[in-house]
């Protein structure tokens, strides 16, 4: 067992936005190598917690430690230099870049730009094939691929990746967990994600939020979507 620290944790995460009090006191750690996910209905605070992390929405409350240095109240442009990279619900992109102007503009200025664009390319095959194409000319998979190789070129040992699956057809959606999951082996993995039994395939464990507050958590291969724990948060 290692000694090192866990690459993300948050102790006492309170957030607010206004005066809505949205996270109560968020607890979680991701170990370094680990798939971790986060659970739970529309509108508990999965997304904040995601924010949170990032500096967007600073936690007026409790930390947020990378690698075991306390990170909270950090410019986000600071946070993501230290290797914390982000898949935003929506894959936010370039539409009218093509797919490799979109890799480039995402890789960090003193990287081998080429090598980068090639790692990623060779981590999602398929969009080789289109590495000329505009981005918004794209399958909404492909587009979600585009947006997740962004995050891995910027040299990401952390990925927070929120929604992944959102409004793709479950045939798309195959191919993207298909991605994480190679993509999982090598990085370390915050995933925020509705579809339960996607995120139970593609993470080691799992903590499941309700109303801004962690209430069950534990390892992904030991749960389903019928224990009436998780059905009951779950469901509307």
């Amino acid at each position: 067992m290692s000694d090192a620290p866990p690459a993300l944790e948050l102790d006492g995460v309170h957030s607010y936005y206004g005066e809505s009090h949205v996270l109560r006191g968020v607890d979680l750690a991701v170990e370094q190598g680990e798939n971790v996910a986060l659970v739970g209905r529309n509108g508990v605070g999965k997304t904040t917690t995601l924010r949170s992390i990032l500096g967007l929405t600073p936690p007026r409350e409790g930390s947020v430690r990378l690698h075991g240095e306390d990170i909270t109240g950090t410019e986000t442009h600071e946070i993501a230099r230290r290797g914390v990279g982000w898949v935003p619900e929506g894959r936010r992109m370039f539409s009218h870049l093509s797919v490799e102007e979109n890799l480039r503009a995402a890789t960090r200025p003193d990287a081998d730009v080429a090598a980068r664009v090639e790692e990623a390319l060779d981590a999602f095959p398929e969009l080789r094939d289109h590495r000329t194409r505009d981005a918004g000319d794209l399958s909404g998979g492909q587009q979600q691929m585009v947006a997740i190789a962004r995050a891995l070129v910027g040299d990401n040992d952390l990925l927070l990746v929120d929604e992944p699956s959102e409004g793709l057809a479950p045939l798309i959606v195959e191919e993207v967990v298909d991605a994480l999951s190679s993509l999982a082996e090598d990085v370390t993995l915050l995933l925020v994600e509705q579809n339960f039994p996607m995120a139970m395939d593609l993470t080691d464990r799992f903590y499941l939020l309700d109303h801004g507050t962690v209430v069950e958590s534990g390892d992904s291969d030991a749960v389903s979507q019928d224990d009436e724990t998780i059905r009951r948060y779950l469901s509307a």
